[in-house]
């Protein structure tokens, strides 16, 4: 029997570069990208474990739950670690880095998330890459929920290690994702006798036995269906632009926060909309209504909608509009924004559908969301 999904010839290696090729380009970066066979996990682990050690000193920014998880990474290492967190409703600034540096003068290692898509936060990494190069330390980031809903510039930016995946900005899957590479970051690595080697989390292996033996022969059997699925959604982000693509998602962020208020009852949970992530919206809801059974209840009514509620402690009092990717569209916000107010209604709830989304429509059309009513 056959398949359109199961006979179909060998990846060449040829391919396998041209699609790490491609990527390099939407990141605008000249240096070694890397893609990896699994979840943006595996990278985002694997870079840690290389580039950090005993010597390490690692100024670890928390802005959400991916930062807690990378500290706990760099101590396993055995890094010394200095923590900067701030509260999940806001971002961190680079004179709040400039600081931590002033405070810890031997820190040689920065870790930050981007964008939080599980709190809706997104740091300024612009700033605090000149504020990095101005200490020497190597700056690792993770660019997962960020890529295709705003800029991630690696090289611009200073950017030694730059983990993305292509599951929601990007609209593609989940199975692969990449990590760019620069020079300085290959030198910790090969200077790390921790470093893991000929283990599935180990970048020098890409390194030393595909990139630099010309990229011609592949470490092991790739994931042909997500490679190809790479390949796609990214060819599907340079045919719209990826301009257009970022607006979208801008529009969506405005469109979703400005609904809410409009609404009634629920509030947008990062409290500036600088600080807000284009990727997905966090909104919260009042003292004694659970976000948990609020999203609930709405998912029973149109399950396909595109909200969640918060993880872990923020269960109870967050709500996720994730609006990236195939659902960056006013009808998916307005759509969420209907289903929440007709939930909170029954509660006992005064809300206001209609004027939400009014409210939605009028910021999806206002500057970074002009022409795009179509979408």
């Amino acid at each position: 029997m056959t398949h359109p999904l199961l006979d179909l010839p060998p990846l060449t290696a040829g391919r396998f570069a041209a699609i790490e090729d491609r990527v390099a380009r939407l990141l605008g970066t000249a240096q070694d990208v890397v893609v990896m066979q699994g979840e943006a996990l595996l990278p985002l682990e694997g870079a840690i474990r290389a580039a950090a050690g005993p010597g390490t000193v690692a100024l670890n920014i928390v802005t959400g739950p991916y930062g807690q998880t990378f500290g706990n990474w760099l101590r396993d290492c055995g890094a010394t670690v200095h923590d900067l967190a701030v509260p999940f409703h806001t971002a961190v600034t680079a004179e709040q880095v400039r600081r931590a540096f002033a405070e810890h003068s031997a820190i040689d290692f920065v870790s930050l998330v981007h964008a939080e898509a599980a709190t809706g936060n997104t740091n300024p990494v612009a700033e605090i890459g000149e504020a990095v190069r101005e200490q020497g330390a190597l700056f690792y980031l993770d660019a997962v929920a960020s890529v295709g809903a705003e800029p991630v510039l690696p090289d611009a930016w200073g950017v030694d290690l730059c983990v993305i995946g292509a599951q929601k900005a990007m609209g593609g899957p989940a199975g692969v994702s990449a990590v760019s590479v620069s020079e300085r970051a290959w030198a910790r690595m090969a200077a790390n006798p921790g470093a893991p080697r000929r283990s599935y989390l180990s970048l020098l292996d890409w390194k030393e036995r595909w990139i630099d033996g010309g990229r011609k022969a592949l470490l092991h059997a790739p994931a042909q269906l997500e490679m190809l699925a790479l390949e796609a959604c990214v060819e599907r982000i340079e045919a719209e632009g990826a301009g257009t693509v970022m607006a979208r998602h801008a529009a969506a962020s405005a469109a979703t926060r400005a609904g809410a208020l409009a609404l009634g009852a629920l509030e947008p949970y990062v409290y500036e909309a600088k600080d807000a992530a284009p990727v997905a919206t966090t909104l919260r809801t009042p003292p004694d209504v659970d976000a948990s059974a609020l999203v609930a209840r709405a998912l029973a009514a149109v399950p396909a909608l595109p909200l969640a509620a918060g993880g872990g402690a923020l269960a109870a009092e967050m709500i996720r509009v994730n609006h990236y990717g195939p659902e960056a569209t006013l009808t998916a916000v307005q759509d969420c924004l209907t289903a929440l107010g007709a939930a909170l209604t029954e509660t006992g709830r005064k809300t206001d559908p209609e004027g939400a989304r009014r409210a939605a429509g009028d910021a999806w059309e206002r500057p970074g969301g002009a022409g795009l009513s179509g979408a």
